[in-house]
């Protein structure tokens, strides 16, 4: 909890900081990525403390917040990465990655409104 506190008070101490810097109120690329990595880290921290919340409480690991941890940890790293840095294969791997992800969050998802579904009364004719 205190290391979420200390990414947040971070990164509203980066947009103050971009923000006042000249040119006024313009925040140039380089700032704009660390700020979006820094946002997509505070969101990890989020998501990270309300699925052990949520296993506390009911004692039943919830796959849906793992994957959308996993899917914003990656999406974070694609963010903060250099492409220009990396080759062509290792770039495909993590585009396979975020597809893979994203579909399997997509069918839990899916899965999880059917079984809310079946478990809802018929009406009686």
């Amino acid at each position: 909890m205190l290391i979420l506190l200390v990414a947040t008070v971070d990164f509203g101490s980066t947009i103050l900081r971009d923000l006042l810097a000249p040119p006024l109120f313009k925040i140039q690329v380089e700032p704009l990525l660390e700020l979006s990595g820094s946002f997509l880290l505070v969101l990890i921290g989020l998501e990270l403390l309300d699925t052990i919340k949520s296993y506390l409480t009911t004692k039943k690991v919830h796959v849906e917040g793992v994957r959308l941890v996993s899917i914003i940890a990656v999406a974070r790293k694609v963010v903060i990465l250099e492409p220009k840095e990396l080759d062509s294969l290792k770039l495909m791997g993590m585009a396979a990655s975020i597809a893979a992800l994203t579909i399997g969050y997509y069918f839990g998802k899916l899965a999880a409104a059917k079984d809310h579904q079946a478990e809802l009364p018929t009406p009686k004719e």
